[in-house]
């Protein structure tokens, strides 16, 4: 309507000609009825009041083939002018409308991109704290399988060198049971190592328990690594694509169309459900990892205890064996001047015996001379033989020479005795001389080299 307005010639002015005038609004006046024949001539008889051009078309002189009238004409050119105006006026409000929405849409659009970027950094921010507590409880667990590790290998050496002082033992006790038959005895030193046989088998299965122990502690510490390893990817992979989201712009070329990504996943989790797993996670492996280093602070106190156990019964067995090693040879020494005794004494007995012998054959000559005496004076004949007192005197010598040889001989056969005597006493003490000298053998010569490869602590402990 302004502009029908603008194309008037103000107030009061008539509009233009081609636009409907003020006398278009009154009634026309009627011409009178039209006939079949003449200007308005319809063809009919019938006709509406419209005009008469509202029924068949009318029948067109030679002149005109008009169909309306002026008013007509000009109301006509007055619609297009309105539907124009109406037209244009709906383009400028669609336009200042669509103007008003662009506005309302793309700063709405910008605030709640700018609101969910926000959201996108904090929650990056806390995925990230979250990695990197994973890191850090990662780096202790990492830490404490290495020291776990070394532990273990240590467990593994000291078994290992437990063998030694087993093998020690078990390989004396065998060399000490070929002792000879006199000294094949149950002796201190027998019993110190028998214990130390039954102490190196309790450590051993002490060391095997522990063992044990630090196997499955690993593996619970390995499943418990793991399990953060698994969670810091996923949440290495959750930042770097927030990370990725927070990057995105309107004008970025990676933005596409991506139909079905408003769904929700019947498996995602909630926030206080993912707080939860990884707080579990996190106190499972702390867990796991205090159980450890509780574990690592009892081996010191195994490894005191049995190193000192070990040593103290080693300087038992050495003690033992330091005292039997001196009293046998102290008896040995003992035995070999015995010996000695005993071959001087063999030596005086046949010097003895030969002298006895010597004399006793002196003996029998004087013996034979009395007899001879005597038997010469029984050839006296008549009264000569006379029982004189050389006759008494020749018979009593007969007599006492015979005790005195009797007496010789019985010294002899005693002095044999005591040399037959103290020949089986040499046999004896040559025989106990070789068993002692057996045992010092054992005891000395192999025993106590055999325990100078006896480790040492340090190696008992594991350390290399």
């Amino acid at each position: 309507m302004d502009f029908l307005k603008g194309h008037s010639g103000g107030d009061g002015e008539r509009p233009p000609l081609y636009f409907p005038q003020p006398e278009d609004s009154i009634p026309a006046k009627s011409d009178g009825e039209m006939g079949p024949m003449g200007p308005w001539a319809t063809g009919r008889t019938v006709f509406t009041p419209q005009g008469g051009f509202t029924g068949l078309r009318p029948i067109c002189d030679r002149y005109s083939i008009t169909q309306f009238g002026p008013g007509e004409w000009r109301a006509h050119n007055q619609t297009f002018f309105q539907e124009s105006n109406k037209m244009i006026h709906d383009a400028q409000l669609s336009a200042y409308n669509g103007r008003n929405s662009i506005q309302r849409v793309f700063k709405e659009s910008d605030s709640q991109q700018q609101e969910n970027k926000e959201r996108l950094m904090t929650r990056a921010g806390e995925v990230f704290k979250w990695k990197c507590e994973l890191e850090r409880e990662l780096q202790l667990m990492t830490e404490e399988i290495d020291l776990l590790e070394v532990e273990y290998r240590r467990v593994r050496a000291s078994l290992s060198v437990l063998t030694i002082p087993e093998s020690i033992a078990g390989e004396f006790l065998q060399l000490r049971a070929t002792r000879l038959e006199p000294d094949l005895v149950r002796d201190d030193v027998d019993a110190e190592l028998i214990k130390e046989l039954g102490l190196c088998t309790e450590i051993r299965e002490l060391l095997s328990r522990t063992k044990e122990q630090i196997e499955r502690q690993a593996l619970e510490l390995k499943a418990a690594k793991t399990r953060l390893e698994f969670d810091w990817t996923d949440k290495k992979d959750a930042y770097e694509i927030d990370a990725q989201c927070i990057g995105l712009t309107n004008d970025s070329p990676l933005i596409l169309w991506k139909a079905g990504a408003a769904r929700i996943p019947g498996e995602q989790s909630t926030p206080a459900g993912y707080e939860h797993m990884t707080r579990e996670a996190l106190a499972q492996a702390e867990t796991t990892r205090q159980k450890s280093a509780t574990l690592r602070s009892t081996l010191d106190s195994i490894y005191v205890n049995s190193v000192r156990d070990l040593r103290t019964q080693a300087d038992r067995v050495d003690a033992a064996l330091a005292q039997k090693v001196s009293i046998t040879q102290q008896c040995c020494e003992r035995l070999e001047k015995e010996l000695l005794r005993c071959l001087y004494e063999i030596s005086q007995v046949e010097d003895s015996i030969q002298n006895l012998k010597d004399s006793t054959k002196n003996l029998d000559n004087t013996l034979k001379v009395a007899q001879s005496r005597l038997d010469n004076r029984l050839l006296r004949r008549n009264v000569e033989s006379c029982r004189d007192v050389p006759q008494f005197g020749l018979i009593e010598e007969v007599k006492t020479l015979g005790e005195n040889i009797t007496m010789m001989k019985g010294q002899i056969e005693r002095a044999e005795q005591s040399q037959m005597g103290l020949v089986k006493a040499r046999g004896n003490l040559e025989r106990e001389i070789i068993v002692k000298r057996k045992s010092l053998y054992i005891d000395r010569d192999r025993g106590q080299l055999l325990r100078s490869f006896y480790p040492s602590a340090v190696a008992l402990s594991g350390h290399s």
